[in-house]
């Protein structure tokens, strides 16, 4: 949701500024995926963490994975009749986001997907994630029914799902490569994680919006369901969009996000940080800013104008932001 894509750049420096001997690394709420995948490319032993699972394969597919691909069997194996009778996705979702051919293909692609393991398993589920994420409008799941229109005419929106997966099979082959040291994944709540083992932390929580909510679960549900074929999930079943239950964390609230981020800072106070954070979002740049001198003393503060890749319209102003980059040695 953040188009970090386009921050890499203010970043790397910010990395290389802060731990120029690289070291270990850990992107405490990775995401997409794409900063720990810079952090790769910067030499660092990085550790990709977040609390929903999907982001996990993503990055073992994209970042922890060095060097194994789908072969082209592979990905015609996923694309052929499926192996059992499995229907959720027909059953759980029709008439909701997909139409009934691309319902189908995930759940004939899990039936093979499901004989796979290792890091061909998760570039064939995180390729399947992908595809849906381009197919619906957005990117997002809070919206169902008649899609129209969001219709913009891109090219994403005619795609068949099929025809996605294996598009995005070869996205992820262009983007494996052998990094100079292991690279790690875990899935788990950001107070969890081992708080002296790092050389450099990043940290890039949810941003808390003067309205509205930071619900990832509300609009990534789908995702997060398809990386594990809903295998355990509770499905909300008196909703529309057939959501799965909110994660709550401090930083879902207004009224509990500033001590979110007092615990955070102290959790990680002897090591060098890194915080990216949205101008038009709760706490402001001078608590934010406060809060991370009471722990650490020294803190930079770089500004980069920045625009969000959601809310295109042409009234949506507040995606038109600063980024603020605390730097906090």
């Amino acid at each position: 949701m953040g188009s970090k894509h386009r921050l890499l750049p203010h970043l790397a420096q910010a990395f290389a500024d802060l731990a120029p001997g690289r070291g270990r690394a850990l992107d405490a709420f990775s995401g997409s995926g794409v900063v720990s995948y810079l952090l790769k490319h910067q030499g660092f032993a990085v550790r990709s963490n977040d609390y929903l699972g999907f982001p996990g394969v993503v990055a073992a597919a994209g970042v922890v994975n060095d060097d194994v691909r789908l072969t082209d069997e592979d990905v015609e194996r996923i694309c052929s009749p499926a192996l059992d009778d499995r229907d959720f996705c027909r059953r759980t979702f029709d008439g909701v986001f997909f139409t009934p051919d691309d319902l189908a293909f995930l759940d004939s692609a899990w039936s093979h997907v499901a004989t796979m393991s290792g890091h061909a398993r998760s570039v064939a589920v995180a390729a399947l994630c992908l595809a849906a994420a381009r197919r619906q409008p957005r990117g997002v799941f809070t919206i169902s029914g008649d899609l129209s229109r969001y219709d913009d005419g891109r090219r994403d929106l005619r795609l068949s799902l099929r025809e996605h997966f294996v598009e995005r099979v070869a996205d992820y082959h262009r983007a494996v490569f052998t990094g100079p040291v292991p690279c790690s994944v875990s899935t788990g709540e950001v107070g969890e994680v081992e708080p002296g083992a790092w050389d450099l932390v990043y940290l890039d929580p949810p941003y808390a919006p003067v309205s509205d909510d930071n619900d990832y679960t509300k609009r990534f549900h789908f995702l997060e369901g398809l990386s594990r074929y809903w295998e355990g999930d509770e499905i909300m079943w008196e909703t529309r969009t057939r959501k799965l239950p909110k994660r709550v964390t401090k930083f879902s609230s207004r009224r509990t996000i500033e001590a979110a981020f007092g615990e955070l800072f102290e959790q990680f106070r002897a090591v060098p940080l890194v915080l990216s954070y949205s101008s038009h979002a709760l706490p402001d740049r001078a608590t934010l800013e406060g809060l991370l001198r009471e722990v650490k003393g020294e803190v930079e503060v770089r500004t980069v104008p920045h625009t969000y890749s959601y809310g295109t319209h042409r009234t949506a102003v507040r995606r038109r932001v600063d980024e603020l980059l605390l730097l906090a040695p």
